[in-house]
């Protein structure tokens, strides 16, 4: 495969250089995503402006990273796995929780778990969702509007996990102590 640049604020082009400066403020470093991203800023710029969306939604930390986090595993994103562990740590997302996403494995929470079964769905099932999957979810606690922000954290995940996938994206050394070799491209759920 062609290996892609990894831009820096010298090297990007220039519509991907105010991202990347505010990258470098918030993150104190570029994260190797985004110096990928940065080949096309126009991606870039969806990117870290649906990840800004997304904070605004009616979602927890946790229910945010659940989303995630679940679709990460899903596309099988090594990189993305690794970050938003990290992230779900710097945010007070429970241990048990990350560790169950991590692995596979149900939630405890049985509200947290119908989030984890309705991303799962939603990816798996590109959207197609059952009405007694509906129903189950909206029995669990949830709205209908946590169905959409759902969407909406799945399409952020498409655009990020692809773009790993594609550029092949190395792990940031703030990250790789949450390195995740997880499933392979061929597990099924």
């Amino acid at each position: 495969m062609s290996a892609f640049p990894r831009h820096t604020l010298d090297s990007a082009p220039e519509a991907a250089k105010p991202i990347l400066r505010s990258a470098l403020r918030g993150y104190a470093f570029v994260p190797n995503l985004y110096a990928a991203m940065a080949e096309a800023p126009s991606l870039l710029e969806g990117y870290t402006t649906l990840s800004d969306i997304l904070s605004k939604a009616d979602l927890s930390e946790t229910e945010r990273q659940i989303i995630l986090m679940t679709n990460n595993r899903l596309n099988n994103c090594a990189y993305c796995m690794a970050a938003h562990t990290t992230l779900s740590q710097m945010g007070g997302v429970p241990d048990d929780v990350i560790e169950a996403l991590r692995n596979n494995t149900p939630i405890a929470d049985n509200k947290l778990e119908a989030l984890r079964q309705i991303a799962i769905a939603v990816n798996q099932q590109r959207g197609w969702l059952t009405p007694e999957q509906v129903d189950t979810f909206l029995a669990a606690g949830y709205r209908r509007q946590t169905l959409l922000e759902v969407i909406l954290a799945t399409a952020l995940k498409t655009l990020s996990n692809y773009t790993n996938h594609l550029a092949e994206t190395e792990l940031d050394p703030a990250f790789v102590a949450n390195n995740w070799t997880g499933d392979t491209p061929q597990a099924a759920e």
